[in-house]
């Protein structure tokens, strides 16, 4: 069935690999300290490929202070559900140049996978868009709306704003966001759930100024040292989260297994896993805690003195189901109840984000369902995600009605936001036509 879409997204996969490759090669880095313009100048080549691919009212979005978003739409039949399709073409900094095999922004393919920064996160989700509406050529069985981002990976920190300023414009019967990936490569995969976020910054304080290690040390204590034990307090000695009052639950292991997460992770020999419970519940449904940043004397600068002030950022991932203020609430008063020999503790809350579960149960799921079953020739699974998308908590309060499918190309094998990114060229090809399918049953 469908051979008609498979074949157009086929016969198009050599323009789909050339404009996500032309798409990589812009630094569209979104984070402080890059250049805007890259961004802007990305966001003008997505406007060229939306109107190439047919889309009309295609512009920018744009907002004082922030990056500029693209926005087109292709009228289906009158009467036929609006489905608005969600990519971002901003892309996380490179990182160190010396851990890549090739400079980022340079694409290349090798066994059957397209290198470069963001051609996982989120460039594909701007090429399988473009491929599943091309497949109909002119005559598409829904009203598509297409909206790519500019800022995600700074958080979306503008996303609600554009939701408020262009809400008549973005509203659908159904959201599709390409912005998650597959469970491994070549199972087509529904993420059901994203756990929340909350960080903060801590500072430990133990002396006014800084003084001889030799004459003070031993009767007073450092804030590196005070700092060190805070932070250890934030885990038992399995590892698991030692924030009282979180919320946790299970999670359907799936066929997860140790080895397969550490070949994707790449632990250091004689690293062992912590915390308890399944390894999928460890992820999606459990809270994790992890020490991002800490600043203090640099190594250069240290002499023998006990230094009087550090800090650090911390975050905290939680379980659906979890209260953000609550948490917050938690850790702040467990860091601060965790300092050693009296040492001052301050915290600065910091940013949040809500967890989210997606129900599946609306019947809209089951033409994408299907739609993956022809594009992969295998039955899609649902999974919990690690990570936090806080714009589909965004999207769903603005538009309560309409369901949303948490989809994309990338695989835990992809490397977004680390060097050497990736994905498998054929996942785009079996995503692209799962869409297409799906978009031909939802209008039928």
């Amino acid at each position: 069935m469908h051979d008609d879409l498979k074949a157009a997204v086929r016969d198009d996969m050599a323009r789909i690999r050339s404009e996500l490759e032309a798409l990589v090669k812009i630094p569209s880095v979104s984070a402080p300290g890059f250049d805007p313009a890259q961004v802007r100048r990305s966001a003008e080549f997505v406007a060229d490929l939306l109107r190439d691919a047919g889309l009309d009212d295609v512009h920018l979005l744009e907002l004082e202070g922030a990056h500029p978003a693209v926005y087109g739409e292709k009228r289906g039949p009158e009467g036929s559900p609006t489905v608005l399709l969600y990519a971002h073409h901003d892309v996380q900094p490179p990182g160190p140049s010396d851990q890549w095999e090739a400079p980022p922004f340079e694409p290349f393919e090798r066994e059957g996978r397209l290198y470069g920064r963001g051609v996982a996160d989120d460039k594909a989700g701007i090429a399988m868009h473009l491929a599943s509406i091309r497949a109909f050529g002119e005559d598409l069985p829904v009203t598509v709306k297409v909206f790519i981002e500019g800022e995600e990976e700074i958080g979306s920190v503008n996303l609600e704003a554009f939701i408020d300023t262009y809400a008549d414009m973005l509203a659908s019967d159904a959201i599709v966001i390409g912005d998650a990936g597959n469970w491994r490569e070549g199972t087509p995969t529904f993420t059901t759930s994203l756990r929340g976020l909350v960080d903060c910054t801590v500072t430990v304080r133990t002396i006014k100024y800084a003084v001889h290690s030799g004459q003070f040390g031993g009767l007073y204590p450092d804030a590196i040292t005070a700092l060190a034990r805070t932070l250890a307090k934030l885990h038992n000695e399995d590892g698991s989260v030692a924030v009282p009052g979180l919320v946790a639950d299970d999670a359907d292991p799936l066929d997860s297994s140790e080895a397969e997460f550490a070949s994707q992770a790449k632990p250091l020999p004689g690293v062992e896993m912590i915390g308890s419970g399944s390894l999928t519940s460890r992820i999606w449904r459990q809270a994790s805690v992890a020490v991002l940043a800490i600043e203090a004397v640099p190594l250069a600068e240290a002499i023998n003195q006990l230094v009087p002030e550090a800090k650090a950022k911390v975050s905290m991932r939680l379980a659906p189901g979890q209260d953000v203020a609550a948490a917050m609430n938690a850790l702040v008063n467990h860091l601060e109840a965790s300092a050693p020999w009296g040492a001052q503790v301050t915290v600065e809350r910091g940013g949040s984000g809500e967890a989210f579960e997606l129900d599946t149960s609306d019947p809209m799921f089951d033409a994408y369902r299907q739609g993956m079953v022809e594009g992969y020739g295998a039955d899609a699974v649902e999974v919990g995600a690690g990570g936090s998308i806080p714009f589909v908590a965004a999207f769903n309060e603005r538009y309560p009605g309409a369901p949303i499918f948490l989809v994309g190309v990338a695989d835990p094998t992809s490397s977004f936001h680390g060097p050497n990114e990736s994905l498998s060229l054929a996942d785009m090809e079996s995503a692209a036509v799962s869409q297409a399918i799906a978009l031909r049953l939802l209008g039928s």
